[in-house]
């Protein structure tokens, strides 16, 4: 027989203050009243940890609020954003995107480092250290706690190494490695796409759901795996590397080192710019990235109305493939879409996409556009950032 264990008070006293700290980030600022109302504790339990945190430095007197009773006016508690900062950084193919935000994970300033893929200067892991340090300064923070990199490739989630994959820039691995020796902040390498499913799902299109995909068309083709409420890596780093996936329509087959012939060769941006083309749609020039010129493409089609609804219908049918894939795998119930194209095609493209579905898998599945928007990797990994912070500063899982 087994018996429940009584939690100690120190443990009681260690939950309930996670709780409220949780709750002032979540919900902002709150009066006692209100931490009660929320936590369900006592009067005199709120006082005694709101005392604590306090004297702990990690929530202060913010204001007061009028409550509607005589006396004076409740004194208003917040979380000290300033107790500790954090940094998330976005690697892609023609440049870094960085942002410092604050433990509340309140953005604090963010900087951009355009590159040329084709002569990425030797020094960049240098620029990007001086660019973060730069930044930090402007907004007064001296010392990052944690910084989180989402970067495309696989990376292993024994060793934190990354991996890259098709034709992804070599610079990448040398801005991780230099990033890890430059820095005195822990370090957490992150797969980018996957950064973006967590944004959705804690902030964007899928805070309803505990199980759903996020599938990114963007420059590259990508997909996130969110099962039961967690983020699934698979056993080399590899799940949700959708790109590499044999599909019909393609000439060849993927390798081992390119996703060429796979369903990237569909989706993915230089392929519907060509599909773009071929329908008579303006395609802008692109500037190593295609993948701005992609999102202007399928905002034309939108716009040109019955003029881009062909264009629209075989992306969708295109797109469908990779998703039919994923639900005869997993069954997620819904899936999102992301990255430049699945933003363009927004609504539109996602009813398309689910039409064109019903038609291929028994799996009745819900597709939706993602709503996180262009910063969904550096949204990503300020929340991966602020967790890790939280669980050093706050203690907890």
């Amino acid at each position: 027989m087994t018996t429940a264990r009584t939690a100690t008070p120190s443990t009681a006293r260690a939950i309930n203050d996670r709780l409220a700290l949780d709750l002032l980030l979540s919900h902002g600022p709150l009066t006692a009243t209100e931490l009660r109302t929320l936590t369900g504790l006592s009067r005199p339990t709120v006082s005694d940890l709101l005392e604590r945190l306090q004297h702990g430095g990690l929530v202060d007197i913010v204001g007061e609020r009028g409550e509607e009773r005589r006396g004076p006016n409740a004194r208003v508690y917040g979380l000290r954003g300033d107790r500790a900062h954090l940094a998330g950084i976005d690697v892609r193919t023609v440049g870094v995107t960085l942002t410092i935000a604050d433990l509340a994970g309140r953005t604090l300033a963010t900087t951009s480092l355009p590159v040329d893929p084709a002569a990425p200067p030797a020094d960049f892991p240098a620029q990007v250290l001086k660019a973060l340090r730069d930044a930090g300064h402007r907004v007064g923070v001296k010392h990052l706690h944690t910084v989180v990199v989402g970067a495309p490739g696989l990376v292993d989630p024994a060793t934190g190494q990354l991996r890259s994959t098709s034709s992804l820039p070599h610079w990448h691995g040398d801005l991780v490695a230099g990033l890890r020796a430059g820095l005195s902040a822990e370090l957490i390498l992150e797969n980018e796409v996957n950064l973006a499913g967590i944004a959705e799902h804690r902030l964007g299109a899928a805070t309803d759901r505990d199980t759903f995909v996020l599938l990114w068309l963007g420059h590259g083709t990508g997909a996130a795996l969110l099962l039961d409420g967690r983020l699934r890596r698979g056993a080399a780093g590899g799940a949700g590397e959708i790109g590499f996936l044999p599909v019909p329509g393609t000439v060849g087959l993927p390798g081992p080192h390119t996703c060429d012939g796979g369903f990237h060769s569909l989706a993915g941006s230089a392929a519907v710019c060509e599909l773009a083309r071929a329908h008579g749609l303006p395609v802008p020039a692109g500037q190593g990235d295609d993948a701005p010129a992609a999102e202007a493409a399928v905002l034309a089609a939108l716009a040109a109305g019955p003029a881009g609804e062909a264009f629209l219908d075989e992306l969708a049918a295109r797109v469908a493939l990779g998703v039919a894939a994923v639900c005869v795998l997993l069954d997620p119930g819904c899936v999102v879409l992301g990255g430049e194209i699945g933003r363009a095609g927004g609504p539109v493209l996602a009813g398309r996409v689910e039409r064109r579905l019903a038609e291929l898998s028994p799996i009745r599945t819900e597709v939706r556009a993602g709503t996180a928007g262009g910063g969904a990797v550096l949204s990503g990994a300020v929340l991966i950032a602020g967790d890790a912070v939280r669980r050093a500063v706050f203690g907890g899982p």
